[in-house]
Order: structure tokens, then C-alpha cells, then sequence
């Protein structure tokens, strides 16, 4: 596809995949695709992918539990059963606020395992202003695109290496991947360090 983009996926190193699209081919240099290359590679190598699954596994059982208390109710409520109920809302209740907040807990780790991806890629090619480079060429070229363009790949964004989103507000505190600038702003401080220690 024509919008610039990388992932990772696969549940174990062995069993792994680390994908770029045509769009990046043609708007990185070597360097830069070497530093997305090596963010997607420290994914693979935290098992990142397995993280996320498992992480998310207290939402998906929260989900499953409100569809059984939805049809639980439906069996019961033509028995006109008020204890049957109430278990049923206090059911609904409680997996939903476990849904919210395994949705919101799963945003912010998701963040996190992008933010140890890019120090591990930065460190991994002793290059960190080039990934950061290439984020904000990513970033840009993201931008270019119209938003109903965007749309057909919203799904992947977890796993891309930036997100195919625009805008701010609520989208930020759901974004699964923390802003550009403070991705930029670790990738500063891993090349002043690096500089130091050179």
C-alpha cells in the first residue's frame, strides 16, 4: 500500500513477521528504514504482540460476560424473576466498568511497549536521530493523506509504527501510541547520551 507505514506481528520470535509498506520504501533513506526496521525488531523480540493479547484478554472476558448476563437475562426475564435482574445489572455493571478500564490500561501499555521500541531501536543502531527522522517523515506523509483513505487501515493501528489517526482530544488519552513529540523528545536524549558516551 501507498501510505507509509511498518508493523510487526507474530506471537514468539520464531513465529514473527515484520512488514513495510511501498510507501516507506520510497520516502525513507537507509538509515531511517534501518531505525524502523529495528523498532519493529525490538517489538518481535519483547513479544510484544503476546503482551497485548494477553493484556487485553480482561476486556475480551469482561465482553464475553456481559453477552452471557444479556442472554441469561433474556431466559430469565420471562419468568419475571427480580433477583434474575438485578444479578443481570449488577453483572452488566461490573463488566463494563472492567471493560473500560481494561481499554484505558491497554492504551497506556501499548504506549509504553512503542516508547521501549524506539530506545530499544535507537540503542539497537546507535542511530536514534535517524528513527526519529523517519517518524516525523512517517508522521508528515500520514498527515498528507485524506482521512477517508485512512479509514481502511484504522484497524492496524496498534500495530503500526504510527498511527493512521488524526486529531487530538479524546483520541489522545485512547491513542495506542504516545504523541510524536515525546517520542521525539526520548529519542533526543538517547542521541545526547549516546554523544557523551562517544
Amino acid at each position: 500500500m501507498a501510505i507509509p507505514n511498518a508493523f510487526a506481528t507474530g506471537r514468539s520470535p520464531n513465529r514473527s513477521v515484520v512488514c513495510v509498506t511501498t510507501g516507506i520504501l520510497g520516502m525513507l533513506t537507509a538509515e531511517e528504514l534501518e531505525g524502523v526496521l529495528a523498532h519493529e525488531l525490538a517489538h518481535v523480540a519483547h513479544r510484544d504482540v503476546l503482551v497485548m493479547t494477553l493484556a487485553a484478554s480482561a476486556g475480551i472476558l469482561a465482553g464475553l460476560l456481559t453477552r452471557g448476563a444479556q442472554l441469561g437475562g433474556m431466559v430469565r426475564g420471562r419468568n419475571n424473576n427480580n433477583g434474575a435482574a438485578a444479578a443481570f445489572m449488577l453483572t452488566l455493571v461490573v463488566s463494563l466498568v472492567v471493560y473500560a478500564v481494561s481499554f484505558l490500561l491497554i492504551r497506556l501499555l501499548s504506549r509504553y511497549r512503542e516508547l521501549s521500541a524506539d530506545r530499544a531501536g535507537a540503542y539497537l543502531t546507535m542511530r536514534p536521530a535517524a528513527l526519529g527522522s523517519a517518524l516525523q517523515k512517517i508522521s508528515g506523509g500520514m498527515a498528507a493523506i485524506p482521512e477517508r483513505d485512512l479509514r481502511g487501515t484504522q484497524a492496524m493501528n496498534a500495530f503500526f509504527i504510527t498511527p493512521a489517526v488524526k486529531g487530538l482530544g479524546l483520541r489522545t488519552l485512547t491513542a495506542t501510541h504516545p504523541p510524536l513529540e515525546q517520542r521525539l523528545a526520548q529519542l533526543a536524549r538517547i542521541q545526547t547520551e549516546l554523544g557523551r558516551a562517544g
